[in-house]
């Protein structure tokens, strides 16, 4: 039976001397083993793994526009979108993503460091590292607690309450993955919790304006900006291309996120379940609401690395470099303790997240 659909109430708190062992204690140390030593190991090889990844993005950043700039044919506004949709994708997922996450403070480089990084996204950094790091990764796949669990725009489990407004839901799937950076940032607001009384509005105007001053920046730097220094006879073309550039970075980002725990056999948990929860019962649960994503070297450094979803949820901080190098260990302790890795094609796994769409768009599903 999966998780979700188990309906009980939670056993009342005991004492901590009155506590059972944790049957999943040897999980845990497992895991935790494979974390420190991916820790102890960390070096000169990884440092020079991001600083070369920041370097190809910038080249090809920089390379990107000033084809748009000079671009009177074509064939180089082509070669320059291309460019600029390929460094946006690598800025967002595999660098600014995973820098904000503090995968790359150990080495204690202030250029480099999650407390100062500026990503080319809507999304403030502050509201998204709340929204993310700590809501996602700590209650992922919680029903009622992980916020990202359809972003509060989708149904993707039955035992979310099923409204009219659901049966559109096939359609504006991918009208929100084209502006899917712009709906992240006032989604990660958390406006609603004003209403509840969670959050002052001092503090939700002080958001809004960062927010509204981080947009600025966005717009004028792609819209703005740069069409202008193309020229007058480049100036459209070039502004076409930000667009474009922009809305394949969204999309995406879209596909990628929302193969990561949507896909069927991706469990979603209980309050209750999510309730006393140990080390081991926190690993389980990222465990069961992860799925992966097989590919190539190419493809793994385009997602971010977040093709290897089930590793970056048991360890979040650690370098994405180091994923590939763990999972087969990772996928070792799975099939040693009975636990599923849910892992498959690209393909698959994107077909399996819009049945789900489809399904629950309906009542019940």
């Amino acid at each position: 039976m999966p998780l979700a659909t188990v309906k009980r109430a939670g056993p009342a708190r005991p004492a901590p001397a009155a506590r059972e062992a944790d049957p999943l204690e040897a999980l845990a140390r497992e895991l935790d083993a494979i974390r420190d030593a991916v820790r102890a190991g960390l070096g000169s090889r990884d440092r020079a793994y991001i600083t070369r990844v920041i370097a190809v993005q910038r080249h090809l950043e920089l390379a990107g526009r000033a084809l748009l700039i000079g671009a009177r044919f074509t064939p180089a506004a082509v070669a320059g979108t291309a460019l600029l949709s390929l460094a946006k994708i690598l800025e967002n997922m595999e660098i600014g993503h995973n820098v904000l996450h503090g995968q790359w403070d150990w080495m204690r480089d202030p250029a480099i460091h999650s407390s100062t990084w500026e990503w080319d996204a809507a999304s403030t950094t502050g509201a998204w590292k709340r929204a993310h790091n700590f809501q996602h990764h700590t209650y992922t796949n919680v029903l009622g607690r992980d916020r990202d669990l359809g972003y509060s725009a989708m149904r993707v489990e039955p035992e979310q309450p099923w409204h009219p407004v659901y049966l559109t839901q096939p359609v504006y799937f991918f009208l929100m993955a084209a502006v899917f950076e712009w709906g992240i940032a006032l989604y990660d607001l958390e406006l609603d919790a004003v209403a509840r009384g969670e959050k002052t509005r001092a503090t939700a105007r002080q958001e809004i304006v960062a927010l509204l001053h981080k947009a600025r920046r966005q717009i004028l730097k792609d819209y703005a900006l740069f069409p202008a220094l193309a020229g007058r006879r480049g100036a459209r073309r070039a502004l076409a291309a930000n667009v474009v550039a922009n809305v394949v970075r969204n999309v995406w980002v879209h596909t990628i996120v929302f193969c990561g725990h949507i896909p069927e056999g991706a469990e979603t948990f209980t309050e209750e379940q999510y309730r006393d929860e140990t080390r081991g019962g926190f690993y389980r649960r990222q465990l069961l609401g992860s799925c992966n994503l097989e590919g190539s070297r190419l493809f793994h450094l385009l997602t971010g690395n977040l093709s290897f979803q089930i590793e970056h949820h048991l360890f979040p901080d650690l370098p994405s470099n180091r994923y590939a190098q763990i999972a087969p260990r990772v996928r070792a302790v799975c099939e040693r303790h009975g636990l599923p890795y849910n892992s498959g094609r690209l393909g698959r796994q994107y077909r399996s997240v819009y049945r789900q769409v489809l399904r629950l768009a309906l009542p019940g599903g």
